[in-house]
């Protein structure tokens, strides 16, 4: 029996109802499905194979989705099975947002407000810290011979001098989502919710605002305009924090694509997408520009 089918027979509350299933599509790491009982809607995600490997706490994830519905950013956790790692939850009536939608005039401050709403709840159970995700990644690379973007190890002691620099003044860290690409935000007219928590924990806030804005691809009107609707105002400092984090968004999420194109069995150019990652971290590594941003950072 598939693992779906099994998550179903076990809610009590659905037997004797008119259940269907719907696969849905997308989704990097897990296998998405609607569910329709009698009539209503449901979300569930199945964890895809290996996904322990990269580093996902499934008890934190459930901590985060709760602590997330808390804070009115979250869909409702409605039913939680431990023993197939897979969370119930509310069907979210709104529109799965994309790059391209996200780039919309105003997207900026609305990504920012919910953002803020997050941040301002409770605690998670773990922190996070892309510095040490992307050593642990390094090494599960050597240890099991997974191909790795060329330049990587050499590139190391820049990733080491950008942690030096960012820590001369470190922000407070509060709990972050830590993977808010497009598919992760969800438009129901009223506000952005902010879906999967898998990656979640406490952390520096610009880490989140730079991540997310290395996902759209904004540009750097777009990238002051986060900035200023999160801080109040888009000051050197911290546009260099968010700068700094968008390179290690790509250095740390290009090892995650590598490490997936080796051990995923989701129909993805992993490969290619760490390749492109990859690029886009070195570019900014040897642009006239990432002097200054290390030297804001610590001013």
């Amino acid at each position: 029996m598939a693992i779906i089918e099994e998550v179903v027979a076990k809610l009590d509350d659905w037997k004797g109802r008119d259940v269907s299933v719907q696969l849905l599509s997308g989704g990097l790491t897990n296998t998405n499905y609607k569910v329709f009982v009698d009539g209503a809607p449901f979300f569930i995600r199945v964890p895809g194979e290996g996904t322990e490997l990269l580093a996902i706490d499934r008890k934190n994830e459930y901590h985060s989705a709760k602590t997330a519905e808390r804070a009115g950013v979250g869909p409702k956790v409605l039913y939680h099975l431990p023993e197939h790692d897979v969370m119930v939850l509310e069907f979210l009536n709104g529109v799965t947002m994309s790059k391209d939608s996200l780039n919309a005039p105003g997207m900026p401050k609305r990504m920012s407000d919910s953002i803020k709403r997050l941040h301002a709840g409770e605690r998670l159970l773990r922190d996070f810290n892309m510095f040490r995700l992307t050593e642990y990644y390094l090494s599960l690379c050597s240890e099991r011979g997974i191909k790795t973007p060329d330049g990587y190890l050499e590139r190391m002691s820049t990733v080491n001098e950008i942690e030096k620099a960012m820590s001369v003044k470190p922000l407070a860290t509060v709990p972050c989502n830590n993977d808010l690409l497009a598919e992760n935000y969800i438009d129901d007219g009223q506000q952005l919710w902010l879906i999967d928590y898998e990656y979640s924990g406490n952390n520096d806030p610009t880490f989140e605002l730079g991540n997310t804005c290395q996902e759209m691809q904004f540009n750097d009107q777009q990238i002051a305009e986060v900035c200023a609707a999160y801080f109040g105002e888009a000051s050197a400092d911290k546009i260099a924090r968010m700068k700094l984090n968008m390179i290690m968004s790509d250095v740390g999420w290009g090892l995650w694509a590598a490490i997936q194109a080796d051990i995923s069995t989701i129909e993805f150019d992993f490969w290619g997408w760490a390749i492109e990652r990859w690029g886009r971290a070195t570019e900014k590594m040897d642009s006239r520009e990432f002097s200054t941003w290390m030297k804001d950072v610590a001013s």
